[in-house]
Order: C-alpha cells, then sequence, then structure tokens
C-alpha cells in the first residue's frame, strides 16, 4: 500500500500495524475497532446500506468490528469521521430553531411564553366583551 491507513477515529497513523487488519485489530492510540466499514473503501453514505460492494451483507454498525470478508482498508480516511462538519451542521440548526448552544434553551422560548401571555389575555378580554354584550355580570 502506497498510502498508510489512519485511525477512522483518532487520526493516528496504523504503519506499524501488520496489513490486512483482522477483525480484533484496535487503534494503539485510542483502543477503537479498525476493522470496521468507516475504514473500507467500499464505504460510501452515498450509496444504499452504505456500502459500494454488491454481495457483501449489511452491516448495521459502521463503528464497530465486523465480519465482513469484503473489507480492505482505505488510506485517506478523514480522522473522527467528519466531527467538524457535525459540529457546524448542529449549529445552524441552532441558529435556525434560535437554541442557545451552551445551555440547548430555545432563546425564542421567552418570546413564546409572551405571545401566549398575550393571546391569552386577548381572549380574556374577548370574553368580557362577549359578556358584556349579553348583559352578564362578573360575578356570575
Amino acid at each position: 500500500m502506497s498510502e498508510p491507513l489512519n485511525c477512522w477515529k483518532c487520526g493516528h497513523t496504523l504503519e506499524d500495524m501488520p496489513m490486512p487488519l483482522r477483525r480484533r485489530d484496535e487503534c494503539p492510540a485510542c483502543g477503537t475497532d479498525l476493522h470496521v466499514c468507516r475504514m473500507c473503501e467500499f464505504y460510501d453514505t452515498s450509496v444504499a446500506k452504505s456500502c459500494r460492494e454488491p454481495v457483501a451483507e449489511e452491516v448495521t454498525d459502521k463503528e464497530r468490528a465486523n465480519f465482513c470478508d469484503y473489507f480492505r482498508g482505505r488510506a485517506g480516511v478523514e480522522a473522527a469521521g467528519g466531527v467538524a462538519e457535525a459540529q457546524a451542521a448542529q449549529a445552524e440548526l441552532n441558529a435556525l430553531f434560535g437554541i442557545d448552544a451552551k445551555s440547548g434553551d430555545a432563546s425564542a422560548g421567552a418570546e413564546t411564553g409572551s405571545l401566549v401571555e398575550r393571546k391569552r389575555a386577548e381572549a380574556d378580554e374577548a370574553r368580557k366583551q362577549l359578556d358584556a354584550l349579553f348583559g352578564k355580570d362578573e360575578e356570575g
């Protein structure tokens, strides 16, 4: 292999590991499983079952060791599996829904609460006007 493999989780180089990777091999730096779909050259999230190998059995957990006979280690795997992209996407969602990333609270919550109070006051006022129209006094 011209380019050494890196751990899919921490990015540690695996050039000292015997190849091909065995099912029970773990990263010497972080201890994560290495014979996983995320490390395979057939792994592709844009296709069905995230695998381009047409006859391989489906593996549901792509980050745990498996017995797939078609596994081939893939060089150039992104360390941490795109954590930066996931964090950026989460930040965009938080901004969209008005969620404070630190507390997890919706900043729009106060606005929603005041809207509810305003609607409740409007409903109370409408009820008073109806009662006045039909001659009901406020006591009964």
